[in-house]
């Protein structure tokens, strides 16, 4: 952002715009010519949009004062009567859980997780703005804190107590991947610099700090058999911690050479080769490493799964690194380029809304659901770009 933008910006902006950004050298010249302006459709998001995504422009998107504290308030009641976020808290159960499980993303016969686990549901209430007062946060809190003290309870276990009681080797990967996911549930839940929170986050990015300045960076597999195994050392970032690291910009400032290196890391290619994890006795087909932009898209920037793609685009965003990664800059221009003269996202034909085809976007999309007009349709992505564009410190205006 200019420095004549910046000093356009209200004190409150300006404040959330440098505590988004880490003090990090960046590389001269750019992939791709981003705009440095957004316009952003308050009028036509507010009127189109369910109760989730209007509170949200309301609190994410308008400028202060825009509308009165009753219209905001109101907007935010509205969401404890909406069915998409009633459905996610009628799940719940008096423990804080949901589905018994801890990160399971969608029903799996062959892992016992019969519902959607607690931190996607826990995560998608955040993103459809239950109020954190509510009682959901709380019961749920109190588990996931629980696993960031290291509690060896094996009832913490939730859905890999079978597994763990089988194969004693496999609790430690275990204990340590649902750490980082309710780190990241938590992160986003606005416990930053919870003392609990910011020592299990220096731990999460020391262990991926030291992978990343490690030979294993470039190359991380093994081959065993026919298949190729990550390497048992290879601490390599995960949807999650890169999730918690996106939502701690102090984190983010204090270790501003490691975020840097996260960033390079997580903007090259993603291998395109299958690959499986050891977990104690056992291989499985990782769904939560991230190793590299794992954005597929063709020569035009279209992506093969939109939500995925805006997902990473806004993560790395938040990190200030989406510049060093060139198919994600693609992509992000390409959908910049289907915005109308009020920054309506309105590309040609849209006959449906755009699927999901990574189910670890469960939380965060659609946040609208009503697909059955064209402005059903489009409400998700305008109001993503229109986040995405501010946390890339754009000047917006309004319509």
């Amino acid at each position: 952002m200019s420095s004549g933008a910046l000093t356009a910006l209200p004190p409150y902006r300006l404040t959330a715009y440098l505590l988004r950004r880490p003090a990090i050298s960046h590389p001269p010249g750019a992939i791709l010519e981003l705009p440095t302006e957004h316009r952003i459709p308050l009028t036509w998001l507010l009127e189109n949009a369910g109760p989730s995504i209007r509170y949200r422009t309301y609190r994410e998107l308008a400028p202060e004062g825009y509308a009165s504290p009753e219209v905001i308030e109101a907007a935010h009641l509205a969401i404890t009567e909406s069915k998409s976020a009633l459905a996610v808290v009628k799940k719940q159960k008096d423990n804080g859980i949901w589905g018994a499980n801890l990160l399971g993303l969608a029903t799996s016969v062959a892992q016992g997780v019969k519902d959607v686990g607690t931190i996607p549901q826990y995560r998608r209430l955040l993103q459809l703005e239950w109020p954190r007062v509510g009682r959901p946060f709380k019961l749920a809190d109190r588990a996931l804190f629980r696993l960031l003290s290291r509690d060896e309870d094996p009832s913490l276990l939730f859905e890999f107590q079978k597994a763990v009681k089988a194969d004693p080797e496999a609790e430690a990967w275990a204990r340590g991947i649902m750490r980082e996911a309710a780190s990241a549930a938590l992160a986003e839940a606005g416990y930053a610099e919870d003392p609990r929170l910011r020592g299990a986050g220096h731990k999460i990015a020391s262990a991926i700090s030291q992978f990343l300045r490690s030979p294993l960076a470039e190359k991380p597999f093994l081959k065993s058999g026919q298949q190729i195994v990550l390497h048992p050392e290879a601490n390599a970032p995960s949807w999650y911690s890169v999730a918690m690291l996106a939502s701690m910009p102090n984190l983010q400032r204090e270790r501003a050479g490691f975020t840097e290196r996260l960033g390079r890391y997580l903007a090259e290619p993603a291998p395109k080769k299958a690959f499986v994890i050891q977990v104690g006795k056992k291989t499985v087909k990782p769904q939560h490493l991230i190793l590299g932009d794992p954005i597929e898209a063709d020569g035009k920037g279209v992506p093969k799964d939109l939500p995925l793609a805006l997902h990473y685009i806004e993560l790395m965003a938040r990190m200030g690194a989406l510049e060093w990664a060139p198919v994600a800059t693609r992509v992000l221009g390409r959908l910049l380029k289907d915005l109308d003269d009020d920054g309506v996202w309105s590309p040609k034909n849209l006959r449906s809304l755009p699927k999901a085809g990574n189910k670890i976007t469960y939380h965060y999309y659609p946040l609208h659901g009503d697909s059955k007009t064209t402005a059903g349709r489009e409400v998700d992505i305008t109001f993503r770009l229109a986040l995405i564009g501010k946390a890339l410190g754009w000047n917006v205006s309004y319509s």
